[in-house]
């Protein structure tokens, strides 16, 4: 019997990308193969050459539709098969290859605010809730909202495979949170982006937007990221190693942060549990620093290290492949890069 393969590609809108997906009926016994959009609807390509290719890179069962569906995860191609300029995957690919015998490993913490009528769901239509402080990690009353969504999404993570590690309420009324992890890359881009998608698609059935922007609500209240943590063979066995890559970052912080999403400016203010985007620290149980070394690795003096640096919007393959080419060469050896403000 035929079932429905939903296709899930990553566009080449800016400066934040959006996710489309469309359906294709594949007969039974058949995988699902190269299929076609068109570029032109998707800031991918010009009009008079739309055609754009999606090859399958990462299949799931569907959790939402069931029985025998599934998802499909693709790369952009353009007609020749080689990646479109929009595909950051197949760089995450050569990266992860280049130094796969550092076994560099993510966890991703995907934070995101759930949006109605332009404001963060629960707020007051004027005005605004009661200040942050009992959001985080909160139950009871009308402070908690989107709960139901939370629980369907996380449901539908598990049910599809993803390698969803939890959830939690986050700081400001609306915001929460989810983690994906530990796993190497490209993976722990396909299954983020697998999860992001599922999140849009069960939000949709409340009428709820989701939104990955940085800061969503100017003032005092908390932006959104994605910390993201890391680590290698070599850090799990040794404290000097992960000093080694936190230097290595140092040096090559204003490349990071360029590449770690749109509105970086907005939210590493120096506030909110955040470094200055400008100024580069790390140091052991230090939410107000770039890198936060957790205090369980700090006693072991092995483990890993957490980038607090990357927004709720970052791509996590660029996010993957910056860290790798940054750390991974420096592990080796060699001369990492490096940048300035300038650049």
């Amino acid at each position: 019997m035929p079932y429905q393969a939903e296709y899930i590609w990553i566009d080449g809108t800016k400066p934040d990308p959006i996710m489309r997906s469309k359906t294709r009926i594949v007969a039974d016994g058949k995988e699902p193969d190269i299929w076609g959009f068109d570029g032109s609807s998707t800031n991918q390509a010009p009009g008079a050459n739309s055609d754009c290719v999606l090859r399958p890179v990462y299949t799931v069962p569907d959790p939402i539709r069931k029985g025998d569906n599934i998802l499909v995860l693709c790369e952009v191609e353009l007609t020749d098969f080689t990646p479109h300029p929009t595909n950051t995957r197949s760089g995450c690919v050569a990266a992860a290859e280049k130094y796969a015998d550092q076994s560099p490993m993510f966890g991703i913490e995907q934070e995101y605010t759930f949006m109605q009528n332009g404001r963060p769901l629960g707020w007051p239509e004027n005005g605004y809730p009661a200040p942050q402080g009992p959001y985080y990690c909160g139950v009871g009353g009308e402070k908690m909202v989107g709960r139901e969504i939370i629980e369907k999404h996380t449901q539908a993570c598990l049910d599809a495979g993803l390698s969803i590690e939890g959830t939690n309420a986050e700081v400001m009324m609306g915001q929460w949170e989810f983690q994906i992890g530990v796993l190497p890359a490209p993976m722990i881009g396909d299954q983020m982006w697998m999860a992001r998608w599922l999140l849009h698609r069960i939000a949709e059935d409340y009428d709820v937007v989701v939104s990955f922007a940085a800061k969503p609500m100017k003032g005092d209240w908390n932006g959104a990221g994605a910390h993201t943590n890391f680590s290698t063979s070599a850090t799990m066995e040794s404290y000097d190693a992960i000093v080694t890559a936190c230097e290595a970052l140092g040096r090559n912080a204003p490349a990071h942060v360029r590449a770690y999403g749109s509105g970086i400016e907005d939210r590493l203010t120096g506030a909110h549990e955040t470094a200055s985007f400008k100024k580069f620290s790390w140091g052991a149980s230090d939410r107000g620093a770039s890198i936060r070394i957790p205090w369980a690795v700090e006693k072991a003096k092995k483990g890993w290290l957490e980038d607090r640096r990357p927004n709720a919007n970052v791509d996590p393959y660029v996010v993957s492949m910056m860290m790798i080419n940054t750390c991974c060469s420096a592990l080796a050896g060699e001369e990492s890069p490096t940048s300035s403000w300038d650049d």
